[in-house]
This record gives C-alpha cells, structure tokens and sequence, in this order.
C-alpha cells in the first residue's frame, strides 16, 4: 500500500510568485509513486502575510504560519494526522521558529517531517549589505525590496538567530524522534555564474551555494563558553562545550540557492527520467521515507558519506581559458568553517570593542597560521559584541595537492595546524572601568571543537570586569563642613581592583 504524505511548501523571504517551487512538486510527486510514496501538495503561502513591510520579523511570520495550518491543514490537523514541510532559504528558519514558539499549543506537532532546502540557519553574509544592494540581488530577491525587520534576523551573529540556535544545541538527542518530528538540512554548493554579481564577491563565495553558505545551514553545530580568570587568582580559564544534537545534513550535486538552471529549488525539471537535479530529488525522498530514529540515524551516515562523495567530485571547479585569458583558471570548493565570537563581561554587559586573533604553536604566534585560511571577518551591525569569521578548513587542517584531468598539479600540498588558541585584547584597557587582555594558550582539543568541517561554532567569551576601588570612597571622620575645596571631580584611579 502507497504511504500518504501531505507537503507543505514554505518559500524564502521577498518570493512574490508560487512559481518560486518551479516544477519540484511535480517531480516529487511523479517520482514519489515510483518509490511508493502517495504525495499531496499542499502550499502556505507567507507572502500575504509579510507584505514585505520593515516591521514584520521572523516571529510574526511564525505566528502567521501557526495560523495558516489551522486554516489551512484544519481536516488533517481533525484527523491527527502530520505534514512533511519542504522548505527553502528564509523558510527554514521560519519553520524551526514556529515549532519551538507554539509546540506547546499542539497536543502533537502536526509536522512529522522538517526538510530546509539552502536554509539560512545561521544568517547570511548578504543580509549586511541593506535593503537597496539586496533587492538587487536576483539571486535572493528577484528584484523585490526585503523588509528590514528578517533582514536584521538574517545578518549573521544576530540576537535572534543567536537564540534560537543555542535552543537547538542545548536539546538533547532525544528530541530527535517519531513523537517530535526529524529535521533535515540539504544544500549545494556549487556558484551558478549567471547570478555572480561582479561588486559583490559574496555570490560566488566558496563553500556556499551564492547565498547561504553550506557551514550557515548545518544544524551540526557547536558552543564552546570560555571565561577568563579573575586577575590574581589561580583559576584556570573556564571552557565548557555543548554540542547539537546530530542532524542530517547533505550537500547536494550541481545545486545552487536560485534560478531555473541550478536552484536547488526553481531548478529541477518535472520529468522524472530528467537527470539534472536528480541527486536532491532523491535525498529529498529518502528524507521523506524515514519513519523512525534509527532510520534517521542511518541516513545521517549515508548522508556523510554522499556529501564526502559529493564534496571530492566538485573539489575543482576550472574556467576554460579564452579570448582574455592565456590559461585555465580554477575555483577549488574546498569545506569551510564558520564561527561566530560574542563578548560578553562578568556582569553580561556587552563588550563591543576588542581585536581578537587565532594563534597557534608554542608561543601563541598568530603569524604561524597557515597562509589563506581566512577568508572573511564580519561583525554584526545592531550588535557589536558578535563577530563571525569564516575559515578554510582544508587550508587550516592541512590539504593533498590538487590534480587536474591533465594529471597538473594546480596547487601545491598545504600542511595545516593542528593545534588553536585565541588572544583578545578588549578595550577600555585603564580607567575606572576596563578589561584586561586574555590569552588562551593553543591545543589540539581546541582545534579539534573550534574549527569543524561544514559547520557552525558559537564561542560566548567572558570577560572579568574590572573595577578601580576609586569609583567609590568613604572619607571620614568630618571635622567641619565640606568647602568648594572639598571637590573630588578630579579624582583619578587608583590602579588597584575592587574585589
């Protein structure tokens, strides 16, 4: 007997036509026969409830969706039955909102099933550029203003995406189940040329599908806390980690985030023995087959595997040689780590001034690292205490030369690191209230959870605040009444710390 599944398509931010799912539905739905899968589509769409106005944020789109099911889904939801969710770009995040903001509403979560095509879970480097220079970008916005209020959700190291990520690690592996619901991730990789916008070089960023880079959709992600000592103890410094629980994550063939020739999304083709695109047809229905946590378990395996597959096959990407250039030119997509630093001091105020470095070695030698492991360095705009950085992690962990189909060696062997510490000198460094720098010494421990491939980690760092005991002094005994000579708005630090 055929298995009934319900799909509720939930497009990315600023999408003004259904036309955005291209023939993916259609795909599914023929192919799904094949493989014994009985598939309705059903389709919520947001754009009539965010109107693309600055005001609506993430959370108020979440909340529309809760309602939009109740309308919507009102027979299946009678029948306690589930949906399978397929969603795509902003979608994803929407979705993780909604189920951890109203789960408590449902007696069962009516969604069985979360699958986030390209999904912004950790925010995307574009969202920092503005609504004007993103509504340019076709890749994402297909020409239509974004709202501010997602856009601020999306810059990357955001309150928002900060929170709901940590809801995320901090669950156990239990959560993950038939009674919950089984998230997946499925991304490409690959930089459709059509859409590179030559002003902006994050669209042909390696690592990412031109819009979400691959680490930024894993929910395989890391927190790592660090406190420093109190100046003068003995105490060590303090470094706690969480990790996620392990979530399905694939990286796709040939996928991009838009467009009808590549788009993980617009750019499959409705007939079923059309190859292109097949690679994300089939993960989509392997997705949509598991039933239990142990299948679940299995296809993560299967799905590490497919993405190493995947990730070795499209390793060297070459532009053939022409009328203006002499030579073949080569993109290498190697993998990539992101990580995302928020400074914060003893009292949980933020610390928003600060250098911060990766050393390495003996001597924690920043100049030791090796040589193009970073890439990019981007501190949110609304919240200055959090920065992200985005790492090589080939380039960092160490790499084999790379051979072309001529058998050339196109880049040399690169030996890594294998060991990571941090220096941070924030600042104020004097005055009544200031910081003092902080090493943390490198170790292979470190590197090993800091820097991880695909993947995402949240360091919180947390600084002792320092007090001058002059900030407050009681004089005394008074022997007569206090004089203009008596002032004390000239009072300058002692140089000693209140306890």
């Amino acid at each position: 007997m055929a298995k009934n599944v319900t799909l509720v398509f939930v497009h990315g931010w600023s999408v003004t036509n259904l036309n955005t799912y291209g023939q993916l539905p259609v795909r599914l739905r023929e192919q799904g026969k094949q493989a014994g899968i009985n598939i309705i589509v059903k389709d919520i769409y947001l754009g009539q409830y965010i109107s693309f106005h600055d005001e609506v944020k993430v959370q108020d789109i979440s909340r529309a969706f809760n309602s939009a099911i109740k309308e919507t889904l009102v027979d299946l939801v009678k029948n306690k039955e589930r949906f399978v969710a397929i969603t795509h770009s902003t979608g994803g995040p929407v979705v993780r909102d909604w189920s951890e903001r109203y789960k408590a509403e449902w007696p069962t979560l009516p969604m069985s099933h979360l699958i986030m095509l390209a999904p912004a879970n950790f925010g995307s480097t574009l969202a920092q550029l503005g609504k004007s220079k993103v509504s340019r970008l076709k890749s994402w916005f297909e020409g239509v203003e974004p709202g501010q209020g997602v856009l601020d959700w999306l810059e990357l190291g955001s309150n928002e995406s900060w929170n709901l990520n940590m809801g995320w690690i901090n669950k156990d592996a239990a959560t993950i189940s038939e009674s919950s619901f089984f998230p997946f991730v499925l991304i490409g990789q690959a930089i459709d040329r059509n859409f590179y916008d030559n002003l902006n070089s994050y669209t042909g960023e390696m690592g990412s599908d031109g819009v979400v880079r691959c680490s930024g959709a894993n929910l395989n992600a890391s927190y790592i806390s660090i406190t420093q000592p109190a100046p003068g103890s003995n105490d060590a410094v303090k470094v706690e980690t969480k990790v996620a629980p392990r979530t399905a994550f694939r990286i796709v063939e040939n996928s991009s985030h838009s467009g009808t020739k590549m788009g993980i999304l617009a750019g499959e083709k409705a007939a079923v023995n059309d190859p292109t695109g097949n690679d994300t047809v089939n993960a989509i229905l392997n997705c949509i087959k598991v039933g239990t946590k142990s299948q679940y378990d299995a296809l993560c395996d299967t799905f590490v595997a497919e993405t190493a597959q995947v990730q070795q096959k499209e390793l060297i990407e070459p532009i053939k040689k022409g009328i203006f250039s002499l030579k073949d030119r080569y993109f290498f997509h190697d993998r990539f780590s992101m990580v995302t630093f928020k400074l914060v001091d003893s009292e949980g105020y933020p610390v928003r001034d600060f250098d911060l470095l990766f050393t390495t070695g003996p001597n924690n030698n920043p100049n030791l690292l090796p040589e193009g492991f970073f890439v990019d360095r981007q501190r949110n705009s609304k919240n200055g205490e959090t920065i992200t950085y985005y790492i090589n992690y080939d380039i960092m962990n160490s790499s084999p030369a790379v051979i072309n189909d001529k058998k050339e060696e196109i880049r040399a062997k690169n030996v890594g690191i294998d060991n990571l510490g941090l220096t941070i000198v924030p600042r104020p460094a004097d005055g009544f209230v200031h910081y003092a720098p902080f090493t943390l010494n490198a170790d292979n421990d470190f590197f090993d959870k800091v820097i991880t491939p695909n993947a995402t980690t949240l360091i919180e760092i947390r600084l002792q605040r320092l007090v001058d005991k002059n900030v407050f002094l009681l004089k005394g005994p008074i022997t007569e009444m206090p004089t203009s000579k008596t002032k004390f708005s000239d009072i300058k630090t002692s140089g000693e710390n209140v306890k």
